[in-house]
């Protein structure tokens, strides 16, 4: 992964590959190479559409509210008495056939931990939707103490790292476990371990730095000259939508987050007009979108994707054949690091859904958190069966 840079600015090179380890995948899971879409691997970039005369000027033309929409699929409404079995069936079934390109992680443990056998696994984890269940207030997003617990276990035997759209802080502050890696906006804020590693270690946007434990880690922080600019636009965000009900802007550090999933549906036209009417000022950042969420970013080289490749430099687990990521995650954002273990050939992208999706770069899926609880349970079982038999065959020569 090169991060070496001659200039100050934080729009980083494209990285080397990960590694050129073949998996000898099956042939329904060569590299994916997704039909051309209206977004980047990074995020969309759309045209703003004009406002005239106070009203805005053929928004789907345009494609952003469609966007908006396309992300935020709405929740199931069933009553009580009444549960209309043909829709049910319907979805049932059609999830039932995206499966089959995209077959569940648990149904196909084994074939996992085959690959896994004699490597190092990296565990890479999103946290909305991944370790915690999407929730209607943002800042009740909280893991429960069983998922704590495995994740805690799960850091023992594997390298683990949180890879989050909220702040680093923030989602510390949520899953409160020591013992893993922390990689906040979207991996634009990493605290990582120390390693003698001159690619890292010369980066102007990366210092060595003492946790609340008294550990020596790295900080690296690539979008850090944009704190100013996110700053001004977060408290402009609040004053330009502070009358429409339900919103919510969160500032994530280097990234802002306009959480429009308890506004009317019909006033989500009126959001976008504000955020990106907004954004259109400034050319330095740019709109995303998620679950009921647009994401105002700076304009630089770097995604979840870019911090997997930080984090396994990091932890001196890139460019060897005897390591395999995986990374789970359920948002669009993560499709940015499931790419990147797609195409590098090293690794596997889990992709936490209860509804098929159009397109993905993951090969594995999992309906929802309790099965990727299910899940690093299943591979810390697996982890402690295979270190008990070398211990027995060890024990054989002794």
């Amino acid at each position: 992964m090169d991060l070496k840079s001659n200039h100050s600015s934080p729009v980083l090179t494209d990285s080397a590959p990960l590694s050129k380890l073949r998996l000898g995948l099956p042939s329904n899971m060569s590299p994916y190479s997704p039909a051309a879409s209206p977004y980047s691997s990074s995020g969309l970039y759309l045209t703003i559409p004009r406002i005239i005369n106070g009203k805005l000027e053929d928004v789907r033309v345009n494609g952003w509210l469609d966007a908006m929409i396309a992300s935020s699929p709405p929740r199931k409404k069933l009553s009580k008495d009444i549960i209309y079995e043909s829709q049910t069936d319907d979805h049932d079934a059609a999830y039932q056939t995206w499966m089959i390109s995209y077959p569940s992680a648990l149904n196909s443990f084994h074939l996992i931990t085959s690959y896994a056998k004699c490597k190092t696994v990296a565990l890479f984890l999103d946290y909305d939707g991944t370790l915690s269940p999407i929730v209607e207030n943002p800042d009740h997003a909280f893991m429960s103490s069983a998922m704590r617990a495995v994740v805690k276990e799960a850091a023992i035997y594997f390298p683990t790292a949180i890879i989050s759209g909220r702040s680093r802080d923030k989602v510390h502050e949520f899953v409160r476990i020591s013992e893993l890696y922390y990689a906040g906006s979207h991996g634009m804020d990493i605290m990582g371990p120390v390693r003698v590693s001159n690619s890292i270690d010369v980066h102007p946007d990366c210092i060595k730095t003492i946790d609340s434990q008294g550990k020596e880690v790295h900080l690296f922080q690539p979008a850090n000259e944009f704190l100013p600019m996110i700053n001004e636009v977060y408290k402009s965000l609040i004053e330009v939508t502070s009358d429409i009900i339900g919103i919510k802007v969160e500032n994530n550090k280097f990234c802002v987050s306009v959480h429009y999933r308890n506004v009317d549906n019909k006033m989500w036209d009126e959001v976008g007009v504000r955020v990106f009417g907004l954004i259109n000022g400034y050319s330095r950042l740019h709109v995303t979108y998620g679950r009921k969420v647009l994401e105002v970013r700076p304009v630089i080289d770097w995604n979840k994707g870019k911090a997997v490749e930080f984090l396994l430099e990091s932890l001196g687990l890139s460019q060897r054949d005897d390591v395999l990521p995986i990374y789970v995650g359920d948002d669009r954002t993560d499709e940015d690091a499931f790419k990147i273990l797609r195409e590098s050939k090293c690794g596997f992208g889990i992709l936490v859904s209860n509804a098929p999706k159009e397109t993905t770069s993951a090969f594995y899926s999992l309906r929802d958190p309790s099965e990727v609880q299910e899940f690093l349970k299943s591979l810390v079982r697996w982890r402690k069966s295979t270190a008990l038999q070398t211990e027995n065959i060890a024990s054989e020569y002794i």
